[in-house]
């Protein structure tokens, strides 16, 4: 009994960050680039209120997207998802009382974070940080994200790439 509740307890997020490199594809390159990638996933976790946050979706496991449009611009829009600080708050949200087939689970932090980036159509998560409150969160642009996460790869792929280690001087 002990031992279920404790799963269930939220991680910090030294754990959720070891938790997504354990479950990174043994291929080689996956854990590498994971461990590389981590400081950044944290340092954007750590910013944030909650070490998890509920999401909504579908039964077949799909996360709710919003798309937003600007009222001013309406031809400019973007998708969004949107992580709720608790079950109620994700449970009162329009489009969630709306669709008996969607329902809210808690995601960790981080994993929230890394999953958006595998995600192509989502521009931003928002990040609802007072319970109660969905009037006002904290956006975390992908592009942002993807953009820390490609200059950190790029400062360790000079060492993978073929024919840039260091050749010892004396090999001849």
């Amino acid at each position: 009994m002990l031992e279920h509740s404790l799963r269930n307890m939220p991680m910090d997020l030294d754990q959720q960050i070891q938790q997504l490199i354990d479950n990174a594809p043994a291929d080689g390159t996956t854990p590498g680039m994971m461990m590389a990638i981590a400081p950044i996933l944290k340092s954007l976790a750590e910013q944030l209120k909650h070490s998890q946050y509920y999401i909504l979706q579908t039964l077949s496991s799909n996360w709710v997207l919003t798309t937003l449009s600007n009222s001013k611009q309406p031809d400019r829009q973007k998708t969004v998802i949107y992580a709720f600080p608790t079950l109620q708050d994700a449970a009162n949200a329009p489009y969630a009382q709306q669709d008996p087939q969607v329902m809210a689970i808690p995601v960790p932090t981080s994993h929230i974070l890394f999953q958006m980036m595998a995600m192509e159509p989502v521009d931003s998560l928002v990040f609802f940080e007072i319970p109660g409150n969905s009037d006002a969160g904290i956006e975390v642009r992908r592009a942002d994200v993807q953009q820390l996460i490609e200059q950190s790869l790029q400062q360790i792929q000079p060492m993978d790439r073929p024919g840039s280690q260091n050749i010892p001087p004396n090999i001849a």
